[in-house]
């Protein structure tokens, strides 16, 4: 219950006209939380990248695959420089190119990170 309602306090739902359909959204309403948020991926993608998806901090690894799917990693990059756009962006397709279903069975692999991957991106 906690979480819902702090959750409720950081975000709030309204409906968005797709021209082609209606669609309920979450926005971000808390601009701290907003900026820690988009401050994480570009850390996590930046200055503390592992070449190493198992080692990793499983959830800013998450974090980086559902910016991706919610397609908002334009907006989290608008404020890097050209060279580290570049980069986080070469990071992520790298991420990307990954096959979730062989990361999903190395050793120390988190399965469930994994399997909500694939259902994301296959």
């Amino acid at each position: 219950k906690q979480w819902y309602q702090r959750r409720v306090a950081i975000t709030a739902g309204e409906k968005q006209n797709f021209v082609v359909f209606d669609m309920t959204t979450h926005p971000l309403l808390d601009q701290c939380q907003k900026q820690g948020v988009i401050k994480k991926i570009q850390d996590t993608l930046l200055s503390r990248w592992i070449n190493d998806p198992q080692r990793m901090d499983k959830r800013a690894l998450a974090l980086v695959y559902l910016a991706q799917a919610s397609e908002v990693l334009e907006h989290a990059f608008s404020s890097l420089s050209d060279e580290d756009y570049d980069l986080a962006m070469k990071r992520v397709r790298e991420l990307l190119d990954l096959d979730p279903d062989m990361e999903a069975v190395k050793d120390g692999a988190d399965e469930v990170l994994w399997a909500v991957v694939a259902s994301f991106f296959k």
